[in-house]
């Protein structure tokens, strides 16, 4: 440290500007015009401009990664049998019930091995018995939970299930 520089004490307020110096001991002026007389290693110097040069990166924000199976659109099943198959006319009606009711199971089964959270089965209006076998299906199943995906409307097209 030379004459004329600003210096602080460690662990006090106390501050100033050197006067003299004789070995390792440094004086210094306070502000108050009082002399203060301290060792070397108890100074540092005090440098108003330190932080006026140093060069300011901004980093962009991370991304949030967010797995393509926790994403809120939910997976749609449609059960519609047109579909399902290539030629609907060529099935009889208990053999359309029997295959959407394997599409479903195995729908369900995939949703739960890839444990994705929510599943959106559209079974449509009509007559009823597509809507009574899906509900039938549901209540059989464990560590869901299903519910009309129009909830104000009486009757919906369509069945929401949250899987725990």
């Amino acid at each position: 440290m030379k004459i004329g520089d600003k210096v602080s004490v460690v662990d006090e307020d106390l501050g100033g500007i050197v006067t003299s110096t004789r070995g390792n001991m440094v004086v210094f002026r306070d502000e108050y015009g009082f002399t203060h007389q301290y060792p070397e290693d108890k100074l540092v110097p005090k440098d108003d401009g330190i932080y006026e040069n140093i060069r300011i990166v901004k980093k962009a924000e991370p991304k949030k990664v967010v797995s393509k199976k926790h994403q809120k659109n939910p997976m749609v099943l449609d059960l519609h049998f047109h579909n399902l198959v290539k030629n609907p006319g060529d099935y009889d009606s208990f053999e359309r019930l029997f295959m959407q009711k394997e599409k479903l199971m195995d729908t369900l089964q995939f949703c739960r091995k890839n444990h994705l959270k929510r599943l959106e089965i559209v079974h449509g209006i009509g007559d009823g018995t597509l809507q009574r076998m899906v509900w039938d299906v549901l209540e059989s199943q464990t560590g869901i939970d299903y519910y009309n995906k129009e909830i104000l409307h009486h009757q919906s097209g369509a069945v929401m299930v949250e899987f725990h």
